[in-house]
């Protein structure tokens, strides 16, 4: 068994995470009281008990689901054993859900991870005035249709000028996540529904995230990177914007700074964790949506969702 953890990223969030950890392990409600004291923000009281509209705000959900991948991973160690350093072939995560697989491979330590994820939150919103920008998933379109779609709907035929409309996330199984310009995503999920996709609908999301809209964030990341840079990890991470794995710091926060516009190339992380020989991928953290996309990806690996007391009982059994 060569095992693989992976985080999930924004969209994982839902009131109550983390809730049922903080009761049942120590170690858990140590990750929440360091993020809380970080941020002098009583975060943890915000998963526990909602309301959902202010848990799901970028500057919020960001910090607070690496809190509870961290927490998770925290009694997976403790109570588990799990020695990430000889037991974890590599690690990666879902945008935001790579700050949380560096810090579980100590590159960054918990506060540092909750510090910079915040500030990442804040940069994304202001990036882009409210209402400027949008994304849109594309169901049962692979990415070179995608790109196809982007590259027609970016053309505004009113002003005759071009509009940002990109890929943000190619997800695997058919799923691909466009961002950019407001008008021009609603034209591509236009073009993508004359085209026969299956099902092309705009995200209930406040930015256009990983497109080129969000370059002053990318900055903002570069700047707070250099202040506050990462560590060698114990392990190594398949960064997103690459799909191949990295270990040197320097080149860690390069690869930070350009996932903030970049593609997030999740289907082709997957890829290249399986013919690295990962056959076990555990997902850390809230929800199941990595575990779900794991399925298509790679349906021949074996795939467990751990982010609650019981899964973390059962994935101790099954590892």
């Amino acid at each position: 068994m060569a095992l693989a953890l992976v985080f999930p990223g924004q969209g994982s969030q839902v009131v109550g995470m983390g809730r049922d950890l903080a009761a049942a392990f120590t170690p858990a409600r140590e990750v929440f009281e360091a993020v809380d004291e970080t941020l002098k923000q009583n975060l943890s009281r915000l998963m526990f008990e909602g309301p959902a509209e202010e848990l799901t705000l970028t500057a919020n959900a960001q910090p607070a689901l690496m809190a509870v991948s961290l927490a998770v991973l925290r009694v997976l160690e403790a109570e588990g054993g799990l020695d990430i350093k000889n037991r974890v072939a590599l690690v990666a995560g879902h945008s935001l859900g790579e700050y949380s697989a560096l810090a579980a491979v100590r590159a960054f330590d918990v506060p540092q991870a909750a510090r910079l994820l915040r500030l990442r939150g804040d940069a994304m919103q202001k990036a882009v005035p409210a209402g400027t920008g949008a994304m849109a998933a594309l169901l049962g379109a692979e990415m070179e249709q995608a790109r196809a779609i982007c590259e027609r709907a970016a053309e505004n035929p009113e002003t005759g000028r071009r509009e940002v409309v990109e890929a943000a996330n190619d997800n695997g199984g058919g799923q691909v996540v466009i961002s950019g310009h407001k008008a021009a995503v609603e034209r591509a999920v236009e073009i993508a529904k004359a085209e026969g996709i299956r099902r092309a609908m705009l995200l209930p999301v406040s930015a256009p995230f990983h497109s080129s809209l969000m370059a002053p964030a990318a900055d903002a990341m570069g700047e707070a990177l250099e202040r506050d840079p990462p560590r060698a990890p114990l392990v190594p991470v398949v960064a997103n914007v690459t799909a191949a794995k990295a270990t040197d710091p320097d080149v860690i926060r390069d690869l930070l700074v350009r996932q903030v516009t970049g593609t997030v190339r999740w289907r082709e992380c997957v890829a290249a964790m399986a013919a690295m020989g990962c056959d076990t991928f555990v997902e850390v953290g809230s929800g199941k949506v990595l575990t779900g996309l794991m399925k298509r990806n790679a349906p021949e690996a074996t795939a467990m969702a751990c982010g609650t007391p019981a899964e973390i009982e059962s994935v101790l059994k099954a590892l």
